[in-house]
């Protein structure tokens, strides 16, 4: 009863408050780095190195809110089929005036509890489960009943709020639980008495100083006030915890969704001269343990976020590790979301004034640093855009626009060219710039 009581609240809360709250006629269509996230290519790619199509996949919004992320995936995945449910009916139909409003119409909407799922009969390529499994009683019982509409080849992205992350908020929530301001449905009263009670706190106090912001105070600041402070059924849990629950509901970690933010080598001042006894036991740990090294150390990921799935991630070695055979088997992409007439156009401009250019430029979520690319690698991989080409035609190409040898001025030698590429691509495909596939 306490559970249903608790989703009940959480029903209530997002009907009077609907998240998000964006603008009907904003869209996406201009932001690389988020339709990155959202593009089922990407965690296909990672899991299983290889492209998958989206046209004809089935893709579940879970938890869909007012639809925002629903447009986003339905713009990440041309030819996809949508399905975006919430328990909030009115958030539901937000959902549904947003994206006929933006002329999708292979999008369907429902009120539907995630917990209802298991008695659906539905079957879902992937799911997006985002900013919803941290509310529910129980993050494993949300697990289970998402993977009983995942196909058992289907990939799910689902969060979690950080335990230690986000540890100020959870005690201001207390604070204001304390108080009796969550015992039914925070609104404008209750947001009123946070207002005030905050903004007379001494700016020393320490839940003040890492919990507010004086935008709070204005009506804009309404939405994050909900969605921070007084956020019924908000629950925090630590990498330890997410993979525990992911063993209980038989799921298989396939990365975070910004895995190359969670980097443990990246925190040290020199990742390549490691105190010695990370240098020796690093290579052995396992990655859920490294992944709670690096939460132990900076914990400044809001989310845990995660991407999982009933089969396990494919035991390739690393591009730097294939042979040549595996190489000449290979097919080489632009990542679908660099592949737009106006990243095509930028190109063409940088490599007609021969820059070297930092690929960031056009999508930065994947890399934290700078990855830089000059003239000659812009215009081996320009036929990228319009198709995906096998390597060795890759590797024609790179050696027909490479300069002399600079010590015999005679064209470089194939075996030369093939491994100038091969360098080019690993280091392009570690922030999946490019994707190199196997059959």
């Amino acid at each position: 009863m306490a559970a249903t009581d608790d989703l009940e609240k959480i029903r209530r809360q997002f009907d009077y408050g609907p998240y998000p709250r964006v603008a009907i006629d904003k869209t996406p269509k201009d932001d690389p780095n988020v339709l990155f996230v959202h593009d089922l290519v990407t965690p296909f790619y990672v899991r299983d190195h290889r492209v998958p199509e989206t046209k004809g996949k089935r893709i579940l919004d879970a938890g869909c809110g007012t639809g925002y992320k629903s447009l986003v995936l339905a713009i990440a995945n041309p030819g996809a089929e949508i399905v975006g449910i919430d328990l909030s009916p009115e958030s539901v139909k937000l959902a549904a005036d947003r994206l006929k409003f933006h002329h999708f119409d292979n999008v369907y909407f429902e009120v539907r509890s995630i917990l209802d799922l298991p008695s659906w009969g539905e079957q879902f390529d992937y799911i997006n489960c985002d900013e919803v499994l941290y509310l529910l009683p129980d993050p494993v019982e949300g697990l289970n009943a998402l993977k009983s509409v995942l196909k058992p080849d289907g990939i799910l992205r689902s969060n979690l709020h950080s335990a230690l992350q986000r540890f100020p908020f959870f005690r201001a929530q207390n604070l204001f639980k304390l108080m009796g301001l969550m015992d039914e449905n925070p609104e404008e009263m209750e947001m009123d008495i946070v207002r005030e009670i905050m903004k007379e706190l001494k700016d020393g106090v320490d839940l003040k100083a890492r919990t507010w912001n004086p935008r709070y105070e204005q009506e804009e600041g309404s939405e994050a006030l909900l969605a921070n402070h007084l956020l019924v059924g908000d629950k925090g849990s630590t990498i330890r915890q997410l993979f525990q629950y992911l063993e209980a509901a038989g799921l298989e970690f396939i990365a975070m969704v910004n895995w190359r933010h969670w980097n443990l080598v990246d925190l040290f001042k020199d990742p390549e001269n490691l105190p010695t006894f990370l240098a020796l036991s690093l290579p052995d740990v396992p990655q859920s343990v490294q992944l709670e090294m690096y939460e132990l150390l900076h914990p400044v990921h809001r989310l845990l976020d995660f991407w999982c799935s009933p089969q396990p991630r494919a035991s390739l070695p690393e591009l730097g590790e294939w042979s040549e055979e595996q190489w000449d088997q290979s097919t080489i992409h632009l990542h679908p979301q660099l592949c737009t007439e106006a990243i095509k156009e930028k190109w063409l401009g940088y490599l007609n004034d021969r820059m070297i250019v930092d690929l960031g430029t056009f999508m930065s979520f994947s890399s934290p640093t700078p990855v830089y690319v000059d003239a000659l690698g812009l215009a081996t991989l320009l036929p990228l855009f319009d198709h995906p080409l096998a390597f060795p035609d890759l590797c024609d190409r790179y050696q027909r626009l490479a300069p002399l040898d600079p010590l015999t001025l005679e064209p470089i030698e194939p075996r030369v060219a093939r491994q100038q590429l091969q360098a080019l691509l690993t280091r392009l495909e570690l922030s999946l710039f490019v994707l190199v596939s196997l059959p």
